[in-house]
This record gives structure tokens, C-alpha cells and sequence, in this order.
């Protein structure tokens, strides 16, 4: 998988520069104490179209005027602007930024350096649950492999760029994909191939982060049947069964879904 995460900005910033669009880049490329966002976010600014934040507000705002009063001058050479969020903008945020203007010709999206992902994630199954989690991941700066081998469940419809749809069999071997820390969700149609995927997950045993869809019976039901393969107990102490932060009560997929991505950015908060 590309070691960077999916980042709209950029994509955007390649599509304008190869059509000659004229726009400028509003970067953070300093900042200290708390701030709407952090060094490296990046803000593409056309006269009539933005794409990304630096955090919104007033700051923002004014960003944006910066940014469409240059292009209105044809500014070309690059320029920095220090803001004191509380003393300058009257924001509670209390940080310092510095922001950089670069006009898009003269700053390449090739040579940016992209977001580095959150966490690479192994999701098994398609169903209800499944796509409700990869609709959340679209707007999450990860990677993700979603797996199942049922090629019709998938919905039929572009996925971003960051998530890679594999339709495979067995789903089992997929595992073997994974690298070291990488993060695990199954949740599949069968319990028996919830079992098959548990087993290659937990004989790896470099997992970062392993969550089983189900109730606490389901996770008796587990610990029992790979205790009687010999697995170690200590590994199966680390599957998160059921899955979700806990206190978030519901059952639909929506909800399930919201709970266990943030169970996920709590476990790599990046």
C-alpha cells in the first residue's frame, strides 16, 4: 500500500494545475499551542472554489481573502503571515500559526509530502456494518483493505482512493497481507469464517489493533472453541469483542460503525 494517506487537496491541486487553473496554496507550516489544525494542512484556494481547511472561523476567513485578494493582483512570489490566534483574532484557540501563500504554479502537488495515515486497516465483510464503516473511512486520513468474497455485496459504486476493495477466497489468506501493527475489524456473514479469519489474525500475533464484531456470548463462544485449538490465552485477550467504544448504546449499523472508528482513533491517535 502507498505509505501516504489519500489526501483530497493534493488530488484537487493536480487536477488544477494540469488544467491551468489558477489558485493559491494556503499551508501551515508553523505552529504552536492550540491551533484549529497542524503543521502541514493545506488549504487550495481558486476565486470561486476551495478545497481543504486550515480550521475554519475567522482565521480562516481571513485566509481566504488573503488568498483571493493575491490572485486577484497576480502575486506570484510566495509570502508568510504570523497570527497570534488570541491577540489577532480574538479566538479562544490561544495558539500561534504561520501560514504560507504560494501561488499553485510555483508549488508542485507532486513534491508535497502527503498526510501520513492514521492506521492500515484489514476490514472483513461487505455487509450492513461493513460499508457503513468504509462510508466513515472515506473522510479519514487512513489506508483500508475491504475484504469479502462475495463480489456482490460490495456496492457498485467508486470507492476513494485510500481503500482498496478485494474480493477473495478464502477471505482467510487475505490476512497474510497485513503488515505488522496493521489493524484488524471482522466482521463477515458467518461466524465459522469469523473463527477461520480469528485464527490466521491471532497466530500472526503483530496485530496493532483486532476487533470482533459480536456479543459478549459470541466472545465466550470464541475464547472457548480457540482454547481447544491451544491457542494462548494472552492473544485472545487482545481481540476487542464486541467491538465500539464502550457506552455507545445502539445497534444499527450507523451506529455500530461510528463506535468502532472511533474505538480505532483512539487506539492510533496519530
Amino acid at each position: 500500500m502507498n505509505p501516504c494517506a489519500w489526501d483530497p487537496v493534493r488530488d484537487a491541486a493536480e487536477a488544477w494545475a494540469a488544467a491551468g487553473r489558477a489558485a493559491v496554496v494556503v499551508t501551515v507550516v508553523e505552529h504552536q499551542g492550540s491551533v484549529p489544525r497542524e503543521t502541514g494542512t493545506r488549504m487550495l484556494v481558486a476565486a470561486d472554489a476551495v478545497v481543504g481547511t486550515i480550521g475554519g472561523g475567522h482565521l480562516e476567513l481571513q485566509a481566504l481573502e488573503r488568498a483571493r485578494a493575491r490572485l486577484a493582483q497576480g502575486a506570484s512570489a510566495p509570502e508568510t503571515q504570523r497570527i497570534a490566534l488570541g491577540p489577532s483574532l480574538g479566538q479562544c484557540c490561544g495558539g500561534a500559526l504561520v501560514l504560507r501563500y504560494t501561488a499553485l504554479a510555483a508549488d508542485p502537488p507532486a513534491q508535497w509530502l502527503g498526510p501520513h495515515p492514521r492506521f492500515t486497516l484489514h476490514l472483513f465483510g461487505a455487509g450492513h456494518v461493513g460499508r457503513a464503516i468504509v462510508n466513515l473511512l472515506a473522510a479519514v486520513p487512513c489506508r483500508a483493505r475491504w475484504v469479502d468474497e462475495r463480489e456482490g455485496e460490495f456496492p457498485a459504486v467508486a470507492l476513494p482512493p485510500h481503500i482498496e476493495r478485494v474480493c477473495a477466497e478464502p477471505v482467510q489468506a487475505e490476512v497474510a497481507a497485513a503488515a505488522a501493527g496493521d489493524a484488524f475489524l471482522v466482521l463477515t456473514h458467518s461466524h465459522d469464517l469469523d473463527l477461520a479469519i480469528t485464527r490466521e489474525i491471532l497466530a500472526r500475533g503483530d496485530f496493532g489493533f483486532f476487533g470482533l464484531i459480536g456479543s459478549a456470548t459470541k466472545r465466550a463462544k470464541f475464547e472457548r472453541r480457540l482454547a481447544e485449538r491451544g491457542v494462548a490465552p494472552g492473544l485472545v485477550a487482545r481481540i476487542t469483542c464486541p467491538i465500539g467504544l464502550p457506552g455507545l448504546r445502539g445497534k444499527e449499523p450507523g451506529v455500530i460503525a461510528v463506535a468502532a472508528v472511533a474505538q480505532l482513533l483512539l487506539a492510533h491517535p496519530g
